[in-house]
């Protein structure tokens, strides 16, 4: 047994019933995909991943994708009972799948209940029946009703949604009526997303022609600005830069990413770390089927330096409103200091106004201000090769 092995596990279902415009996530349509044979992958690699690094206990994992819930009610219950034979659960594992509204019927969320998941995230976008058609959705706002009417009567407390904003022909009156609607809900968590025009979507080819008629930067910001308000206003804490949470239902899982801490992750085109070690499988359904009857399915593997880990640690940990403490980055880099190593960094960002320094009980946090808040990505730049 690793003594250093990941307590948080992500698996990916690359499968979807189409693919949204915007989405450049590793997803194939899933008509004609060899789910079954896929499937099969997986618990290779799990065999493979748990002789050559054995897990102590699972605290954490996120089935994500794709959309997991398009696995037929046999195929979920097999796939939850492999999790559930090669990886230690705790007692109290925050479990989470992602789905979309209209693919969760009372006998698949039964499978998912039985096989272990107790945290649902549904992708729901808009309660704009027309923008969730120009952006490539097929669900509808009944379908968002009755999903998270049948999770909740299968025992589902947990649940989450994620509302987008800056999208094309978005206003922030839309925006607003969207988050009625959503708060209506009364669910513990929400996250909400900018929209990003990726590469190799059809977003990024009507981007290219000028088809594409997104919000003003001014005006993207006041939705930002709106939802920020809006939740906090409900009670919901902003934990995280686009993630709010009623007191205890913060996402674990996501926080593991977030303190830049290691996690197992299975299936096609999915990323892992551990043991300074980032390793990216090999995306395509039937290559990562073929290359798992070989081994690992890796399309490749590489070492982080410590000054890259050092870096990551601080993008990513000050994405959370709490901050970063500099017991936490002398506990992950032995021997250094945040101060010695970011300083002038540090002391620049708190001049602009973007970073706060809080002294806690003989430990120092850094954290962005509100104003850090709006200009997060700058504030990360700053740490890259230092």
């Amino acid at each position: 047994m690793a003594t250093n092995a990941p307590r948080a596990l992500y698996i990916h279902i690359p499968f979807c019933t189409n693919k949204c415009f915007y989405c450049d996530f590793n997803s194939y349509v899933l008509k004609g995909q060899p789910v079954d044979d896929y499937l099969d992958a997986l618990e290779r690699e799990m065999a493979h991943t748990v002789k050559l690094m054995p897990p102590a206990q699972i605290d954490t994992v996120f089935v994500g994708g794709g959309t997991p819930t398009v696995l037929t009610p046999p195929q979920m219950e097999r796939f939850l009972q492999s999790v559930g034979r090669y990886f230690p659960l705790a007692n109290e594992v925050e479990f989470t799948m992602e789905a979309n509204p209209g693919t969760v019927d009372p006998d698949k969320l039964a499978a998912m209940k039985q096989g272990g998941v107790n945290r649902i995230s549904f992708g729901v976008q808009s309660f704009d029946n027309g923008l969730l058609e120009r952006i490539g959705r097929i669900h509808n706002t009944d379908d968002v009703y009755r999903s998270l009417e049948n999770a909740r009567a299968a025992g589902f407390t947990n649940l989450s949604i994620d509302l987008m904003f800056g999208l094309p022909g978005q206003t922030v009156e839309l925006l607003s009526h969207s988050v009625d609607k959503a708060l209506e809900l009364d669910l513990p968590h929400y996250s909400l997303y900018s929209l990003k025009v990726e590469e190799n979507t059809l977003f990024h080819t009507m981007y290219e022609r000028n088809e594409l008629p997104l919000p003003e930067e001014d005006e993207e910001l006041q939705m930002y600005l709106l939802l920020m308000d809006r939740l906090k206003q409900a009670g919901y804490g902003h934990y995280e830069i686009s993630n709010f949470a009623r007191p205890g239902f913060e996402s674990r899982h996501n926080s593991v990413y977030w303190r830049n801490e290691p996690y197992y992750g299975l299936g096609a085109g999915a990323h892992g770390y551990a043991e300074r070690l980032r390793h990216i499988n090999v995306k395509g359904v039937q290559p990562y089927i073929e290359k798992s009857k070989a081994g690992y399915p890796r399309l490749e593997e590489n070492r982080v330096s410590e000054a890259e880990a050092m870096e990551d640690f601080m993008m990513v940990g000050l994405r959370l409103l709490e901050g970063v403490r500099a017991s936490d980055f002398a506990r992950q880099f032995p021997g250094e200091s945040l101060e010695r190593h970011f300083g002038p960094i540090i002391n620049k960002l708190k001049q602009d106004g973007l970073l706060q320094q809080i002294d806690n009980v003989g430990d120092t946090v850094y954290r962005l201000t509100d104003k850090g808040v709006l200009f997060g990505n700058e504030v990360f730049a700053a740490f890259i090769e230092v």
